[in-house]
């Protein structure tokens, strides 16, 4: 069975966006994008919200850009093709390889465990994280921690009211001093 895994960039106080609504400070250093990239590697469909999605079509036409680097356009070879499922109440339609969710979160996590494949289910978003931990579906929290603390925001952990335990599974450290935290859910 397919695990479910949620990963995003999160400040050192466990923010996965500032109180102003920037991410900025999770802007990756060539390192930390190659580490990106490397997940991605691993991810056989991608779950999102409607804001993460919204940020994410920036790739969609990114590859136009005579400028970008090597690392950016191997991203875009990855990302673009990557099947994605956007759960969102307002959009009534999506770009290249998303699609709308058609039932719940619940549901629709059970359906593609069923399906074939062997790479992960990736939650992208606090929201649909916190959906998935209440209904006990996420295995794996990944983390990579930035050296900053913007003081509030939206929680990179569900707040669930459930105790969850956790198996450290991988720490990296990056010349940057940003962090990665991989963790199981123990059960």
């Amino acid at each position: 069975m397919r695990s479910v895994t949620y990963a995003m960039g999160v400040s050192l106080d466990g923010y996965i966006v500032g109180p102003d609504g920037g991410f900025d400070w999770t802007d990756p250093d060539d390192e930390v994008f190659r580490f990106w990239i490397d997940e991605i590697r691993t991810v056989d469909v991608h779950l999102l919200g409607r804001r993460l999605y919204e940020t994410m079509l920036y790739w969609e036409t990114a590859g136009q850009d005579p400028t970008l680097d090597e690392a950016a356009r191997e991203w875009i070879s990855l990302w673009n093709p990557l099947p994605k499922v956007v759960f969102s109440r307002t959009l009534s339609a999506v770009e290249g390889q998303a699609r709308l969710a058609s039932g719940g979160l619940v549901e629709e996590i059970e359906r593609l465990r069923a399906e074939p494949g062997e790479g992960q289910i990736a939650i992208g978003g606090a929201t649909l994280a916190v959906q998935a931990a209440g209904a006990g579906l996420i295995d794996e929290y990944r983390m990579v921690v930035h050296p900053v603390l913007v003081g509030g925001g939206i929680p990179y952990f569900p707040r669930h009211e459930r105790r969850e335990n956790l198996e450290l599974v991988e720490t990296r450290t990056f010349p940057s001093n940003v962090v990665y935290l991989r963790y199981r859910v123990a059960r």
